[in-house]
């Protein structure tokens, strides 16, 4: 762990409430967070994997983080019992909601001045679900969590646990709800899944935000009509190509005030974004050894809705939400979310 960046983990971690009593402690929570964060980054996935890691470091990284040291000046690692006794006295939803508490304080991401006066990026925030790899919850099964983070550096800022007989969408509210940081005037982002109305209303009624939502199938009749409209009159307002990993991308965008009769809560725009991937392939020669270079190109339409007007956001706007949610799919690594939860062969 670099000096500085383990520096602003001890101090993310300091300001966690310990909850063990003060006498008797030989090891600051900060430094017991801080060096089982470092075991993590150094790719162990189970507590017995933390412990002997921590056991095992070295003397200038165990003074670097504050640990005691003993009568001859050694640094001595926490126990793993203390390591144990200290996630379980934790608890993960509790160190979940510290953690995103501080990360959003330290992300910046907070209200704007609503209403917006023209079309401007707004800070945007994904909302999006994950399996934890390689944890085991107490019910036997793959903790599911919710998450929030920030478009581009996918700051985790809040996240919840989402149980083994229930589904995302009850625990969008909540989530959103303990965020540590003022939100409103922020676009909040979100799969299809969580294309409701109920969430529509929330975020801008009691939240104050907006909302950019992929609309599919399994909300049919908004789907149907949406595609019913007539999209080859609507311009296309914004054009992006990337090229890179052999392959080139070509993305449009085409926006239009929203259907008075819709029905969606709070809809101000829809949208249509269409994709072109070209990828440059090597293939074999049918009933030869020799191989071929050939071009294919996949196509793939979205629609959405929502609820920044033509005032507040112009399409390279919109566009730009869409595609920055998809960070929290990728760089949000499953597995990595939340330190307290329990893993395999613990």
């Amino acid at each position: 762990m670099h000096r500085a960046s383990g520096g602003r983990v001890l101090e993310c971690f300091a300001q966690i409430a310990d909850p063990r009593a003060r006498r008797g402690v030989r090891h600051t929570l900060p430094t017991i967070l801080g060096l089982c964060t470092a075991a993590v980054l150094a790719g162990q996935v189970s507590l017995v994997g933390i412990c002997d890691w921590i056991a095992a470091a070295g003397q200038e990284f165990l003074a670097a983080v504050g640990c005691r040291r003993d009568r001859h000046g050694r640094c001595v690692p926490p126990h793993p019992d203390t390591v144990r006794r200290v996630f379980s006295a934790l608890g993960a939803q509790g160190l979940a909601d510290a953690l995103g508490a501080y990360l959003g304080r330290r992300a910046a991401t907070g209200g704007v001045v609503f209403p917006v006066a023209g079309p401007v990026v707004l800070p945007a925030i994904a909302v999006d679900g994950k399996a934890v790899r390689g944890a085991i919850g107490p019910d036997g099964q793959i903790p599911y969590l919710l998450a929030a983070a920030t478009h581009g550096e996918s700051v985790v800022i809040a996240e919840r646990l989402v149980g083994a007989k229930s589904n995302e969408v009850p625990q969008f509210a909540p989530l959103l709800r303990g965020l540590a940081v003022p939100v409103a005037g922020c676009v909040f982002t979100m799969d299809a899944g969580h294309t409701v109305r109920a969430h529509a209303r929330f975020l801008v009624e009691e939240l104050g935000a907006h909302y950019v939502m992929v609309v599919k199938q399994n909300t049919k009749g908004l789907f149907d009509r949406l595609d019913a409209l007539d999209w080859a009159d609507v311009p296309i307002g914004h054009t992006s190509v990337d090229v890179g990993h052999g392959r080139r991308e070509r993305r449009t965008i085409q926006v239009r005030d929203a259907p008075a009769d819709l029905g969606f809560p709070h809809c101000a725009q829809v949208l249509l974004i269409e994709r072109y991937t070209t990828r440059t392939l090597r293939r074999r020669v049918k009933g030869g050894r020799k191989f071929k270079t050939v071009r294919v190109t996949t196509a793939v339409a979205v629609l959405g809705v929502t609820s920044l007007s033509s005032r507040e956001a112009a399409p390279v706007h919109l566009a730009g939400y869409a595609r920055g949610h998809w960070s929290i799919e990728s760089r949000v690594a499953p597995g990595n979310l939340t330190p307290g939860l329990p893993r395999n062969g613990t």
